[in-house]
């Protein structure tokens, strides 16, 4: 449609490139180019488009893509397609892989979860798990090769003051025969956290550890193991439920191996310079608006920093993988932070790729504030997962006896759905209540969308006919066409949202054509055609759910 407008627009003169955007009121598509062309050419909008749409209805094929085309004041070309052309074109996508969209074909790092070792999942690991992993199966479904990495912070600060927590804890024992559990963990970490804050003597020590266990203390490395395999065995218990997935569970650990190898490298390039013993790297660019400060690479006591480790993480992705690009999902309260890393990398020589930081909002209480427990302190991740469940089976007594399978595919879509119909950088209120929710804009939603469908139709291997029915019926056959360019829009922007906004409009649309269409009793073509669009609309329901995430449960 575009390309035949565009000639329209070029036979009368007027040489640029027109584009259609989505009208939801008087037509299918618009076009307001009227009034860019207005002021180029010194006409009135309404000369130029009433022109246009009667030079359009004189192109010979004018009928085999548009119902009518009309001008509309101060300036607009109102579009109706064709109910021969919509059919065409969706008996041409149903054949389609990929669903149409575009395919792809590099290799791109993930670096998305994020969670410290010693410390249990909270609230604010929620949405760079889940939008990772939406990322990582949008762009693997495009045909991306994707390594997903879930980076965990294990070698920090913390840690120190865990084992300096354990020595005391456990006196006059071989650390090899220490023994101790999770619960052990979830205590003492905020406990020495607290101590840390309130006694220096206790901080200085504590740091000594950390010191001591990334230069590689072989005592230390027994605790830090035995820390390690109980904190990630119950990370990786939360990231299960959550389908959540990484095909490496590497971590700052993994980064110190890279540093006898990189510091002198990047030693080389000229780029580091000294200041008060610390070696540093200036990040600075001229045209900068805002002051950026350098990266420091190494402290004065030799000690490494975060930076100097996502420095390794990086070196270590291009030499393993040798990524077109390395995105990551962090808070973006830290994209200062991942404008030096980046800067770093570029300067060092480390890599020349593309490097994103895709910074996520925070997820809110009813106070529009980071959630926190009535008492103040963080919620845990595991805490929000028992307080969704409890209130989806507490909202009707049939959902208290649902299978347990099925009772957990919907919890993860009452989470996802309201973390992911919202742009990954906005802050979003989680109102339990309502995203439990059979009606709105929920996950239950769409999950009962598609299971009502599918239980009014057969498979049905037919030939869609050029009929459309009803006002309902056609707008759901055009939402469907929308599809391959939403599949588009979100692997290209790094926006999930894209996918689940699609998702609730799709559904919307099919509830209204389910509701204003006889389907039981009917024969023939138009039973035919019904079920062709309604099994296709299933299919496109359930492979945009599978792409951010959600499982379809067998009942609800």
């Amino acid at each position: 449609m575009e390309a035949i407008l565009n000639k329209v627009f070029k036979d009368l003169g007027y040489d640029t490139e027109i584009k259609v955007i989505k009208s939801n009121k008087e037509a299918d598509f618009q076009c307001d180019d009227c009034f860019k062309l207005a002021k180029i050419y010194h006409k009135s909008p309404m000369e130029i488009g009433q022109a246009v749409v009667e030079a359009l209805k004189k192109e010979p094929n004018f009928s085999d893509y548009f119902q009518e085309v009309t001008f509309a004041l101060p300036g607009f070309i109102n579009i109706k397609v064709s109910d021969k052309y919509i059919c065409k074109q969706l008996k041409t996508l149903m054949k389609k892989d990929i669903l149409g969209s575009t395919p792809e074909n590099e290799t791109i790092v993930i670096d998305y979860g994020g969670p410290n070792v010693a410390k249990p999942l909270h609230v604010g690991h929620l949405r760079t798990a889940i939008i990772g992993q939406a990322i990582n199966n949008i762009l693997k479904f495009k045909g991306n090769k994707t390594i997903a990495d879930v980076h965990l912070g294990d070698i920090g600060a913390q840690m120190g003051q865990v084992i300096y927590a354990i020595i005391h804890d456990f006196p006059n024992q071989k650390y090899e025969d220490i023994e101790f559990d999770l619960d052990y963990l979830n205590v003492v970490y905020p406990k020495m956290s607290a101590l840390c804050k309130e006694n220096e003597e206790v901080k200085a020590e504590c740091a000594k550890i950390t010191k001591d266990l990334q230069d590689g203390d072989p005592d230390y490395q027994i605790l830090w193991q035995k820390i390690w395999d109980l904190s990630v065995s119950d990370i990786k218990r939360i990231y299960d439920y959550l389908d959540v997935h990484f095909d490496l569970w590497y971590g700052e650990s993994h980064a110190y191996k890279q540093f006898p190898e990189m510091m002198p490298f990047i030693e080389k390039q000229g780029v580091v310079r000294e200041d008060d013993g610390a070696k540093i790297i200036d990040v600075k660019e001229e045209g900068d608006k805002f002051d950026l400060p350098p990266l420091m690479l190494q402290k004065s006591d030799g000690g490494y920093l975060y930076a100097t480790s996502d420095l390794g993480t990086i070196w270590q992705r291009v030499k393993d993988f040798h990524p077109d690009e390395i995105i990551y999902i962090v808070d973006g309260r830290q994209s200062m932070y991942f404008l030096q890393v980046f800067r770093a990398a570029k300067k060092a020589g480390i890599y020349n790729g593309r490097l994103e930081h895709y910074g996520n909002g925070t997820v809110n209480g009813p106070d529009d504030k980071p959630f926190k427990t009535r008492a103040g302190g963080t919620l845990k991740l595991q805490s929000l997962i028992s307080e969704v469940k409890t209130q989806f089976m507490n909202m009707r007594e049939e959902n208290k006896t649902m299978d347990k399978e099925d009772l957990d595919k919907i919890v993860n879509a009452i989470i996802k759905f309201a973390d992911l119909q919202n742009d990954l950088t906005r802050n979003y209120i989680f109102d339990i209540k309502k995203f439990c929710e059979v009606n709105g804009k929920t996950g239950p939603y769409i999950l009962y969308t598609y299971l009502r469908i599918n239980k009014i139709t057969k498979e049905n291997n037919g030939l869609l006919s050029n009929t459309i029915y009803s006002d309902t019926d056609r707008a759901l056959r055009l939402k469907l066409l929308e599809v391959s360019q939403v599949i588009d829009q979100a692997s290209l922007e790094r926006r999930p949202h894209h996918i689940a906004n699609y998702l609730y409009e799709l559904a919307v649309s099919a509830n209204n054509f389910y509701q204003n269409n006889r389907i039981n009793g009917l024969t023939g073509v138009q039973k035919d055609d019904f079920e062709i669009v309604l099994n296709f609309n299933n299919k496109v329901l359930k492979t945009l759910l599978n792409l951010i995430g959600i499982s379809i449960p067998k009942a609800m």
